[in-house]
C-alpha cells in the first residue's frame, strides 16, 4: 500500500485541476465467476487515460471511511414499495462505521434533504433510516433532480470514498435537470452511483430501468433489480460489501494538448493464477483548467 500524501482524503477532490491534483479512480474487480477480488496489489493494475498508460501515484485497498448518500424515490409509483425501501435501506446501513458520513435525499416532484442545513451529515444510521421512511409517497418522479442534488452534496463530504445509492423504480417525469446534466456533474466527481431498482412485476408507465443502468455504468457503479424481499436484502448487502472492499487508484493527468476537457479512463487488472479479471470503474472524467495559471 502506498501513499504520496499523509491523508489520502486530500486526494479526493470533486473538481480535478490539471496542474495540482490527482485523478482519483474507484475500482471494483471480479473474477470470471463474478466473485469480488479484494487482495490485488498496486502492480496488478494499469491505468490508461485516453489510451495512454499513466503510472499510479496513489493506491489504496480495502476498507476506508466514506461519504454515502441515499437518494430515495418517494413518488406515487413507489407507494406500494415502502416495505421494499425499508428492507434496502436497513441492509445497506448495517455496514456503516462510526467514521462514515451519511446523508439522505428524498424526491418526488421536488427534492428535499432530510438532515438540517447546519448538520448535513451524520454517522448515525438510525437517523438516516427514520428520515427516509417517514415521508409519504406522492406526486411525480424527479429522478434526475434527486441524483443531481445528491452529487452536489457528495462533493461537500470528507470521506476517502464517495458513493450514492439510488432507490427507485427508475422513471422520470418531473425533473428540470436532464441526464446530460447529471452525467456532466458526475464526471467532475470521484463519486460512484449505485442503484437498487424496485420494479413491479407488471409493466408500469412510471418505471424504467434504463436511466438507472446508465447512471451506474457511466460512474463505475452497478444497478441491481431484485424482485423479492430476500433478493432486496441480498443485493443491498452485496452492494454494502463492495463499498467496503474497493480499490482506489490515483494518477497525474497528462498535459492538455487538444483543448478537450473530457478524458476517457480504462483500468485493467492482471494477477498470476487468477484468470481473466473484470474491472469496473468510471468511464472518464472532466478536466477543469487551473484558473491560477496564466
Amino acid at each position: 500500500m502506498r501513499f504520496l500524501l499523509p491523508a489520502f482524503l486530500l486526494l479526493l477532490q470533486s473538481v480535478l485541476t490539471v496542474h495540482t491534483e490527482l485523478v482519483v479512480v474507484p475500482v471494483a474487480v471480479t473474477d470470471s465467476q463474478g466473485r469480488r477480488v479484494i487482495d490485488l496489489s498496486e502492480q496488478s493494475f494499469h491505468v490508461y487515460e485516453d489510451g495512454h498508460l499513466r503510472p499510479t501515484a496513489a493506491f489504496h485497498r480495502g476498507d476506508a471511511p466514506m461519504t454515502l448518500g441515499l437518494v430515495v424515490d418517494r413518488s406515487q409509483s413507489m407507494r406500494q414499495k415502502t416495505a421494499a425501501v425499508l428492507t434496502a435501506v436497513s441492509a445497506v446501513l448495517q455496514s456503516i462505521r462510526t467514521d462514515d458520513e451519511l446523508f439522505a435525499v428524498n424526491f418526488d416532484d421536488e427534492v428535499s434533504f432530510e438532515l438540517p442545513d447546519h448538520h448535513p451529515f451524520t454517522s448515525d444510521p438510525k437517523t438516516i433510516e427514520e428520515a427516509l421512511t417517514t415521508r409519504r409517497s406522492a406526486g411525480r418522479t424527479a429522478l434526475y433532480d434527486g441524483v443531481f442534488a445528491g452529487l452536489q452534496q457528495l462533493r461537500a463530504g470528507h470521506g476517502e470514498r464517495r458513493a450514492l445509492i439510488v432507490i427507485s423504480d427508475g422513471g422520470d417525469n418531473a425533473s428540470t435537470r436532464r441526464y446530460a446534466d447529471v452525467l456532466a456533474l458526475a464526471r467532475q466527481s470521484d463519486g460512484v452511483i449505485y442503484a437498487i431498482g424496485l420494479l413491479a412485476a407488471s409493466a408500469q408507465e412510471d418505471q424504467d430501468a434504463e436511466p438507472l443502468k446508465r447512471l451506474c455504468k457511466d460512474t463505475g457503479g452497478v444497478a441491481y433489480f431484485p424482485r423479492t424481499a430476500d433478493e432486496i436484502a441480498e443485493v443491498s448487502a452485496e452492494l454494502a460489501a463492495e463499498l467496503r472492499n474497493q480499490y482506489t487508484l490515483g494518477f497525474l493527468p497528462g498535459a492538455p494538448t487538444d483543448g478537450r476537457v473530457f478524458r476517457k479512463i480504462q483500468v485493467t487488472a492482471t494477477a498470476e493464477g487468477r484468470g481473466r479479471l473484470h474491472v469496473r470503474t468510471r468511464s472518464g472524467y472532466v478536466i477543469v483548467p487551473d484558473r491560477a495559471k496564466p
